[in-house]
């Protein structure tokens, strides 16, 4: 009877520390863009500072999918409505100052990249950019962005690898200080994965 016991702990033991495994790598998150470069990774590079956990983890920017109809509320889009994750919604930095921007030119093709930390089964990525005009001195809203993806990259179901790169065009007619919003549609769970990235055309 005795050994039998031991092996029952043995065995739960082993169980117990699989399922601690896998809640760990569930933790860890899944994906962001460093092409161009989002407010997640410039916080997770210390390019910017004091932003929180998201330095810590900037492939959980997790929040409801169906963007725009659904998913993240305005002003709350770049943390995906995650509270832990509020300083990337921020129209400055935690310290105050301008949210460094990445170079593009309007009508030109870009490279957009994603790194990803578990590949989940995938619909689509969409990119959406602010309008001329926008209102840059809010949290980043519905209204100040053209709400027709200008980029969308189907994956019917597929997993991506750890990297994946696509090149679309970008929006001609713009200027100035502008932010895309780079959306990855998961296709076997609820959620999508925002990462807002600050750009200068």
């Amino acid at each position: 009877m005795r050994k039998k016991t031991k092996w029952y702990a043995a065995v739960l033991g082993l169980a117990t520390t699989g399922a601690l495994v896998l809640s760990s790598q569930g933790a860890s998150g899944h994906g962001y863009t460093d092409l161009p470069v989002s407010r997640q990774k410039l916080c997770q590079n210390a390019s910017v500072t004091n932003c929180g956990d998201i330095q810590y983890e900037p492939q959980s920017v997790e929040g409801l999918k169906g963007f725009p109809g659904a998913g993240p509320a305005d002003g709350q889009i770049c943390s995906g409505a995650n509270t832990r994750f509020a300083q990337l919604d921020s129209a400055k930095t935690p310290s105050g100052g301008a949210w460094p921007t990445t170079k593009v030119t309007g009508g030109q093709k870009y490279t957009f990249r994603w790194q990803f930390t578990a590949m989940h089964a995938t619909t689509d990525f969409r990119y959406y950019v602010t309008k001329a005009g926008w209102n840059q001195s809010h949290n980043l809203a519905r209204s100040d962005l053209n709400l027709t993806p200008f980029l969308t990259v189907p994956y019917n179901g597929q997993r991506p690898p750890n990297m994946l790169s696509h090149s679309g065009t970008l929006p001609s007619g713009l200027s100035g200080h502008h932010v895309i919003v780079a959306v990855w549609t998961v296709a076997d769970t609820t959620n999508a994965f925002y990462a807002c990235s600050d750009v200068t055309f």
